[in-house]
C-alpha cells in the first residue's frame, strides 16, 4: 500500500469550502470579496486574550508587509503557514516525490488535502514558539475570567489556541475568496496589509510620517542650513526619522515599472480552428509567473530568521559564527549575512546606524542578492508548473478550446514546442528581475516601511484584480464568453 492509499481516507476528509454550483453573479463575487475583506480588518484588531501588553516582539515585523496579519492579534501568523505549506508541497513536487498527477480528479482532492493538513501543522509550529519561547509573546503571570484564575501555562495555551484558530480562518477565508470571490485570498490580504502601512506612512502626524518631517522643515524647527551636512542630507533622505525624499522616489518609480513591466508581452497569434474569422492572441507577459512566487522566497528568508530568533533565545552558548545577537536582531554570523536587507539604515556602512565593516555590509547584500534572483527564478518555475501554466498545460488549454496557431498544425505536440519557445524563458528572467527590484527596493526604502518586495507585490496583485475584474465585468455581459473559457 503506497502512501497516497494510506493518507486518503484524512486527506479526502479535510474539512472544505463548497465550490458553486453553477454561475456567480459578478456583484454577489464582488460582496464575498469584500465582507472577506471587512472580517480580515475586523479580526487584526482582535488582541489576543492573555497578552502582557508592550513587552512583546514582533518577529514578522519586517516581513508584516507580506505575511499579512497583524502583530499581537488573532491574525498573528498570517498567512506565514499558508506559504510555508505552499513551499514544502513545491519543493516535494519539484522533486517527484509525491507522485500526484494534478490532472487526475483523485490526485487533485489528495493535493488540496495534503496542502490544508501542511498548512494546520505549520500554523502549530509557528504558534508554539511564538507562546513557549520567551521574548516572543510573553503570557501575563495570571488571567482572572468569570471568576475563574488561570495560571501562566494556562495563559500560554489560551494564547496559543486564539492564534491556531486565526491561523485556520485565515486559511479558509482565503479558500472563500477563491472559489466565491475575485482573484485570491492570499492576494486581497496582501494589498490590505501593504495599502494600509502605505497610507498610514504618508498622512501619521507623529514624527516618522512623510507629510510630518517636510511640515518641520517649512515650518522652520528644522534648519535648511543644517542639512548640507552629510549627516542631515542623510537624515533628509533616508525613509526612517527624516524627509523619505528617497523612499518617495522608490515608491513611485515602483509603481511605474511594476505597472510598465506588466504591459510588456509577447502575444502569440491565435485562431479559431473552426469558426473562421475568430482570432485572438495568447500573452506571455514578462513577469509571466507574477510576483507571488516572491512570496515563497521571502517566507523562506523568514523561516531562516526565525529559527535564529528561536536558537537566540533558547540557547546561550549558540557559538558566534553561527549568530552573534544584540537587541534581538542579528549582528554577525550566518544569521545576519543571511538577513535580508529591509532598509536604507542596514547597509550604509559609513553612517552610525551600521556597526558592522564595510566587506561585512557588501557580503550581506551579496547574499541577500544572489537569494532573491536566483530564488526568484526558481520559484517562479515551480510556480508556473504547479499551476498549470508550463508549455504543456498552456498547449492542452488552447487545444480544448478550438484554437489554434495560424500556420501550424492543430496538434497539441506543436502548440507545446512553440510555448516552449517563450514561456521557460520569459518565466526565468521575469522572476530573477522581481527579485533584482525587491532587492533595490528594499535598499533604497519606501514609504511607510512597507519594504520593497511588499510594494511590489500589492501593485502587481491589485493590476492583475483590476484585469481580473474587468474580464469578469465582460463575461457578465456577454454570457456566452464563459462558455467560450470555461467559467462556469
Amino acid at each position: 500500500m503506497g502512501w497516497k492509499e494510506a493518507a486518503e481516507p484524512v486527506l479526502t476528509r479535510m474539512p472544505a469550502v463548497r465550490r458553486p454550483e453553477g454561475h456567480v453573479p459578478f456583484k454577489r463575487k464582488l460582496a464575498w470579496t469584500a465582507g472577506i475583506l471587512v472580517l480580515y480588518f475586523f479580526l487584526t484588531n482582535i488582541a489576543l486574550l492573555g497578552l502582557q501588553v508592550g513587552e512583546a516582539s514582533d518577529f514578522f515585523g519586517e516581513f508584516r508587509a507580506i505575511l499579512a496579519g497583524e502583530h499581537g492579534s488573532l491574525m498573528q501568523v498570517g498567512i506565514g503557514p499558508i506559504v510555508t505549506a505552499s513551499i514544502v508541497l513545491q519543493l516535494l513536487g519539484g522533486a517527484n516525490l509525491l507522485g500526484l498527477d494534478t490532472d487526475d480528479p483523485r490526485d487533485q482532492v489528495l493535493y488540496q488535502g495534503l496542502q490544508k493538513l501542511l498548512v494546520i501543522v505549520m500554523t502549530a509550529l509557528t504558534a508554539l514558539p511564538m507562546v513557549f519561547a520567551g521574548g516572543f509573546l510573553p503570557a501575563q503571570p495570571s488571567l482572572t475570567l468569570g471568576g475563574l484564575t488561570f495560571g501562566q501555562t494556562e495563559v500560554q495555551l489560551l494564547m496559543f489556541s486564539q492564534i491556531f484558530v486565526g491561523g485556520i480562518l485565515i486559511l479558509y477565508m482565503d479558500e472563500v475568496v477563491s472559489k466565491w470571490g475575485i482573484g485570491s485570498g492570499i492576494g486581497l490580504f496582501i494589498i490590505a496589509s501593504v495599502s494600509q502601512r502605505l497610507v498610514s506612512g504618508f498622512v501619521q502626524p507623529r514624527e516618522g510620517g512623510f507629510f510630518y518631517n517636510w511640515y518641520m522643515i517649512l515650518t522652520g524647527q528644522i534648519e535648511v542650513g543644517s542639512l548640507v551636512s552629510a549627516d542631515g542630507l542623510s537624515t533628509l533622505l533616508v525613509s526612517e526619522g527624516g524627509g523619505q525624499l528617497i523612499a518617495l522616489v522608490t515608491t513611485v518609480l515602483i509603481f511605474a515599472i511594476v505597472v510598465y513591466a506588466e504591459s510588456v508581452r509577447v502575444e502569440i497569434p491565435l485562431s479559431h480552428a473552426r469558426v473562421k474569422g475568430a482570432r485572438g492572441r495568447f500573452p506571455v507577459k514578462l513577469i509571466y509567473a507574477s510576483v507571488l512566487p516572491m512570496i515563497l522566497v521571502r517566507a523562506l528568508q523568514a523561516n531562516i530568521q526565525f529559527m535564529g530568533q528561536i536558537l537566540n533565545s533558547q540557547w546561550a552558548g549558540m557559538p558566534a559564527w553561527l549568530g552573534d545577537y544584540s537587541g534581538g536582531e542579528p549582528v554577525g554570523g550566518f544569521f545576519y549575512y543571511t538577513a535580508p536587507i529591509y532598509s536604507p539604515g542596514d547597509w550604509m556602512w559609513w553612517t552610525a546606524d551600521v556597526g558592522q565593516a564595510a566587506w561585512q555590509v557588501l557580503i550581506r547584500i551579496s547574499i541577500d542578492l544572489t537569494f532573491m534572483v536566483v530564488g526568484g527564478a526558481i520559484f517562479a518555475i515551480f510556480w508556473v508548473e504547479t499551476t498549470n501554466m508550463g508549455p504543456k498545460a498552456t498547449a492542452r488549454q488552447i487545444q480544448n478550446s478550438g484554437m489554434q496557431i495560424p500556420g501550424f498544425r492543430q496538434n497539441v505536440g506543436v502548440i507545446e514546442k512553440v510555448m516552449e519557445r517563450y514561456i521557460p524563458q520569459v518565466t526565468v528572467i521575469g522572476g530573477a528581475l522581481v527579485g533584482l527590484l525587491a532587492v533595490w527596493a528594499n535598499m533604497l526604502g519606501t514609504i511607510g516601511a512597507v519594504s520593497g518586495t511588499g510594494l511590489l507585490l500589492a501593485v502587481s496583485i491589485t493590476y492583475k484584480l483590476y484585469e481580473e475584474i474587468a474580464e469578469e465585468q465582460m463575461m457578465e455581459m456577454h454570457p456566452m464568453m464563459r462558455d467560450m473559457f470555461g467559467r462556469e
